[in-house]
């Protein structure tokens, strides 16, 4: 199919392609955003513009920019959403653009927009009124198949994607919205393979952010559809089966463990032949996404047999209830666990190095869980502190945020409530380590602190418990 405007194919995004990597509308970007008005006057992600002199001033001066920024915070945040205004006002005219690049820069400047200047409660309110009659519009106009180019399209979602972690919960209308739009697009076998991962990353992330009521199954359903290999008599590309798995297991973070993996009823099990399939496959990225999946039904199937009214021995809980053996699932595990392990120690020249060094690192990560029933631990510095994941359900929710905030990342971090609420984080006490000297950063939130030191001791005892509940028969057999 081609595009009237570019006289273009549809099918034309490369598999590597974000919603930034265009260069042409880079200078656009630039004009209309300074990153530098979040971070404070003269800051940016915690360095000065002008570095010799920093150095020559040391740590107070440092820290008299730090106060300087904290006394303007309102005044920042105030200039950020008068900016946002003023590019949703600017987004207003892209439905009668007859330009289609200039449609599709004016969305990637709403999308800088959305995740750089939304901030704070503030910028929720000022987006939740603009969502109607402005941003849904927009896209709609920017997804017309035939007529809007796929990098427009693709663009569009992202906007989509993005608006949904700004509005956050209680907005059932506008994930039914999405619903109506996107599934369409997703199900559009002659659209891009780029753009129609995009629609389902955008829908997958607001029925997790935005719906209230038990609606996510249709999603899920069209999301195990679209992970098959064939979707609606064509095959479906790698990448967008990947894609698939990821907004799959994202919505499977918020249904209950039996739901995901107990018996009967578990929709994770319908999908482990499945899983094992794509394990087995030639493209990393689906390899991986299968693995992740694995990852996480395997931890709700551990999370099965710990019930603290069931009595005291967890050990016997788990293996009762928890485990594998016995199960119609037993010999199709055996053979995931196998293919991990193989995978994180994969060898040989069908890969380059950096495909074999990023399959190992990542699979060693999965063996953890599958193979040895640890829980995954990983720490994500940010500039107002850090941030400790310990379970996959907290994984793939911030990779997923991540992925769709881009450089957005930390700002939202910091200062939306959703995220807050999402990831149990103090935006209080956010606000405090932002003010922290560099002296009190590194007693509060290095590894060598008290706090760090304590969570170390606790996993540590974790891990000797679980060595010896496993084995104990071997100690009773002595005796």
């Amino acid at each position: 199919m081609k595009d009237d405007d570019n006289n273009i194919d549809m099918d034309v995004l490369s598999e590597s392609y974000t919603i930034v990597s265009d260069p042409s509308c880079s200078s656009t970007i630039a004009d209309a955003f300074d990153e530098s008005s979040f971070w404070g006057e003269g800051t940016y992600e915690g360095t000065t513009t002008n570095s010799a002199s920093a150095n020559e001033q040391g740590e107070n001066n440092y820290e008299s920019i730090t106060a300087t920024s904290t006394n303007n915070t309102m005044s920042i945040h105030d200039t950020n959403h008068a900016q946002l205004l003023e590019h949703i006002q600017i987004a207003t005219e892209l439905c009668s653009e007859k330009q289609a690049k200039k449609r599709e820069q004016g969305l990637k400047s709403l999308f800088k927009a959305i995740t750089h200047m939304a901030l704070g409660e503030g910028g929720q309110s000022i987006l939740s009124s603009k969502v109607q009659d402005t941003i849904l519009p927009i896209c709609t106009n920017g997804l017309r198949p035939g007529i809007a180019s796929p990098a427009e399209q693709y663009a569009s979602c992202r906007v989509l994607e993005a608006t949904s972690i700004i509005l956050g919960g209680n907005q059932d209308d506008y994930a039914s919205d999405l619903y109506e739009l996107l599934s369409k697009v997703v199900k559009g076998v002659q659209r891009a393979t780029m753009v129609r991962g995009a629609a389902l990353r955008a829908l997958a992330m607001g029925y997790f952010i935005c719906a209230t009521v038990d609606v996510a199954d249709d999603v899920l359903d069209l999301c195990q559809q679209v992970c098959a290999p064939t979707f609606r008599y064509q095959d479906v590309p790698p990448v967008l089966r990947a894609t698939a798995l990821d907004c799959w297991a994202l919505l499977s973070t918020t249904i209950s463990d039996a739901y995901l993996a107990g018996e009967g009823e578990g929709r994770g099990l319908i999908i482990l032949p499945l899983l094992l399939d794509c394990l087995n496959h030639t493209n990393l990225d689906l390899r991986c996404a299968a693995g992740e999946a694995v990852a996480l039904i395997h931890e709700a199937r551990l999370d099965l047999g710990i019930d603290e009214d069931e009595g005291e021995n967890a050990s016997e809980r788990r293996f009762r209830r928890g485990s594998w053996d016995g199960t119609e699932w037993e010999v199709i595990m055996d053979e995931v666990k196998q293919r991990v392990a193989e995978l994180s120690v994969e060898s040989g020249k069908h890969m380059s190095k950096k495909d074999k060094k990023d399959q190992r690192k990542t699979f060693r990560e999965f063996t953890t869980t599958i193979v040895d029933d640890e829980s995954p631990c990983e720490v994500i510095a940010f500039r107002g502190g850090q941030l400790t994941l310990e379970s996959w359900r907290e994984i793939i929710q911030l990779n997923f945020i991540r992925h769709c905030l881009q450089s957005g990342f930390q700002a939202q971090l910091m200062t939306n409530p959703t995220l807050h609420s999402i990831f149990n984080m103090d935006g209080n006490t956010l606000n405090e380590l932002t003010n922290m000297s560099q002296l009190e950063k590194r007693l509060v939130m290095s590894k060598t602190s008290d706090a760090s030191k304590q969570k170390y001791n606790q996993r540590n005892k974790h891990r000797k418990a679980k060595i010896h509940s496993k084995t104990s028969f071997l100690h009773d057999a002595d005796e």
